[in-house]
């Protein structure tokens, strides 16, 4: 089993999930809840997450050639979108937006905040289900791989999922630059594994 292909993996998907500029968004959610229930809450959003996640390593594939969708097209798309992620990391939306959902959330009552907007599409959204379709499509079919990228992807929930245990004293330790300084830095490395997806896609269409 490849390493690079599981370190590219893991790396993609910790940058695209963003355990720990989640962490704002989790406490503002669960905001006046005991500890206990916000626990239960993590957990849930994170089993819903990665039974996503697991799901489109599996059928992404599948779903793609049901559709007449090449993997190449799927690749340019997908790393443009992953592009247009990292730059809302680096200007600062997509903190905006998470916690307009956040708030939006908390307004309206859910009840199932785990599911959404916690799970979907705060964790398990279209940037990270288009990385795991591009990332199992680079696994070509070998079941040995296709098994190591569902384990990362459930590796990086388990991530996102400590991260929530411990949102509040995260969030206190980093501080307000912190978080600010960690989402750009973030943000600049998807876009060049968002450029480097484009690049290989129009290279196998070039070479297709």
């Amino acid at each position: 089993m490849p390493l690079d292909f599981l370190i590219s993996a893991f790396v993609t998907l910790v940058i695209v999930l963003d355990p720990v500029g989640l962490a704002p968004t989790f406490v503002a959610i669960t905001h006046g809840m005991p500890r206990s229930a916000r626990r239960q809450v993590a957990i849930r959003a994170s089993l819903i997450a990665a039974s996503v996640l697991a799901g489109t390593a599996l059928v992404g594939d599948k779903l793609l050639a049901t559709v007449g969708i090449s993997l190449p097209a799927f690749r340019i798309a997908g790393g443009l979108l992953l592009f247009s992620i990292a730059s809302e990391m680096v200007f600062g939306v997509r903190i905006q937006r998470q916690a307009a959902t956040a708030e939006q959330a908390l307004e309206e009552r859910v009840r199932n905040i785990a599911a959404f907007p916690l799970a979907i599409p705060l964790m398990a959204g279209p940037g990270a289900i288009t990385a795991v379709v591009l990332l199992s499509g680079r696994a070509a079919g070998q079941p040995a791989l296709l098994g190591g990228l569902i384990v990362v992807a459930v590796l990086v929930v388990a991530l996102c999922l400590v991260v929530f245990l411990a949102a509040s004293r995260i969030e206190k330790i980093l501080g307000i630059t912190g978080n600010v300084v960690l989402s750009r830095l973030l943000g600049v490395l998807l876009a060049a594994l968002a450029v480097q997806f484009v690049v290989d896609g129009v290279r196998a269409v070039l070479t297709g």
